[in-house]
């Protein structure tokens, strides 16, 4: 099987410069139409449980087979205040305690992830790629499953992408190893700048849908 850092290798220069292009005028378009809802977002999660409004977590950005990068993701908070205190981390649950009311409309609609506009502008993410992996996973998961490290490898994770649309968020070590041949796929469109047009726009068509639909976890 071909890796994913050969495939981006061999890819070419406009297809990384109209994605570029892409996310940066996307993402300060969805801030501008996304503004009117965001205060009323923030207000509701910090009059229906305590903690602040926004979420960091250290997550594994755009790698290479012999370097790995880290960022911060920005989320709205889903879940009470020091969920993860006593549970440690774990994957999220169809029914999970630790989410809040609020928390489980926004992430069932995928608003919880308006923060990661942010992100995107920053150069840390790109609105359509591989989902950004915890830290504290990533061994476990590079150990347990054939391919999964170099999904990343040469591509910055996004805010959505193929496996995202098609399964959701992930509960197991099962989902990831089924989203692991979506990343692949995804990467292979990033050949040309054709392909690459095609595949976005039905993520951001699938994306909507599921938004509407709000079949997030």
């Amino acid at each position: 099987m071909l890796s994913t850092f050969a495939i981006h290798t061999t890819a070419r220069p406009t297809t990384w410069l109209a994605k570029r292009l892409f996310d940066i005028i996307g993402s300060i378009a969805a801030l501008i139409l996304l503004a009117p809802i965001m205060p009323i977002i923030a207000i509701s999660i910090k009059t229906t449980s305590r903690g602040p409004v926004f979420y960091r977590q250290q997550r594994v950005g755009k790698s290479t087979p012999s370097k790995m990068e880290f960022f911060d993701i920005i989320k709205f908070r889903t879940m009470y205040q020091d969920a993860e205190a006593r549970s440690g981390a774990v994957w999220a649950s169809s029914n999970d305690p630790r989410i809040t009311p609020v928390g489980r409309f926004l992430r069932k609609t995928r608003l919880d992830e308006i923060p990661q506009l942010f992100n995107v502008l920053k150069g840390e993410m790109s609105l359509i790629g591989p989902r950004p992996e915890r830290p504290s996973f990533y061994n476990k998961l590079e150990t347990a499953i054939p391919y999964f490290a170099d999904r990343t490898y040469g591509v910055m994770p996004g805010i959505t992408g193929l496996a995202q649309v098609k399964q959701g968020y992930d509960t197991c070590i099962d989902d990831v190893r089924r989203k692991v041949g979506y990343d692949h796929s995804y990467a292979l469109s990033l050949r040309s700048t054709k392909s690459w047009l095609l595949m976005d726009a039905s993520i951001i068509v699938m994306t909507i849908v599921v938004m509407f639909n709000g079949r997030g976890q």
